[in-house]
């Protein structure tokens, strides 16, 4: 969240447009001028690999995302890879026209920042195997080979501890989730 809030920030300061969305409706509350994906994107609570977004040529919305310099999705892990492939499919044909090549190029060169943490809680659909769900992620999806995928290695923000007691817990934390995330937590 402080990552997607402060790049939202930093563009808007540039006086850019900024898409910021969530899976969640909790978390795009959180955001500024958050939206859930769902009701920014027109993506349609139906999916399958064909869909798209209810999007057309020459809307305000359409005219908007064509002039959007970023989209910041925060929760990505949590949506299904339907999803993403509606919406690239959808920018790919709005902005075919607005610049050139651009129908070739996953989510038509628009840059996409994907938050969230494999670590955490996958997307849910009711009465499937793990497998079903593992490969509804987005990182099944042909788009995924386009992606660049970063780590954040370091809380910088809890570094600003004074204790040294503090340092210690929050040290010995964060090892023991990079070793074993599912350990019980004894320091």
């Amino acid at each position: 969240m402080f990552v997607s809030r402060t790049l939202s920030s930093k563009i808007r300061s540039r006086g850019d447009i900024v898409q910021n969305v969530a899976s969640s409706g909790i978390t795009s509350l959180l955001l500024p001028g958050g939206r859930t994906a769902h009701s920014r994107f027109a993506i349609p609570r139906s999916l399958n690999e064909d869909s798209t977004c209810n999007i057309s040529q020459g809307i305000d919305l359409a005219e908007l995302i064509i002039r959007s310099k970023f989209i910041i999705w925060d929760e990505a892990l949590m949506t299904h890879k339907h999803c993403f492939e509606a919406l690239d499919k959808t920018m790919r044909d709005l902005l075919r026209f607005a610049i050139p090549g651009s129908a070739e190029k996953t989510f038509s060169r628009k840059t996409i920042v994907l938050g969230g943490d494999f670590r955490q809680v996958l997307l849910v659909i009711p009465k499937v195997t793990r497998p079903v769900v593992v490969g509804a992620t987005i990182n099944s999806s042909y788009m995924w080979t386009n992606c660049k995928e970063f780590r954040f290695t370091k809380n910088l923000i809890l570094r600003t501890l004074t204790s040294e007691e503090d340092r210690h817990t929050v040290d010995c934390f964060q090892n023991r989730l990079q070793s074993d995330p599912l350990a019980d937590f004894r320091c």
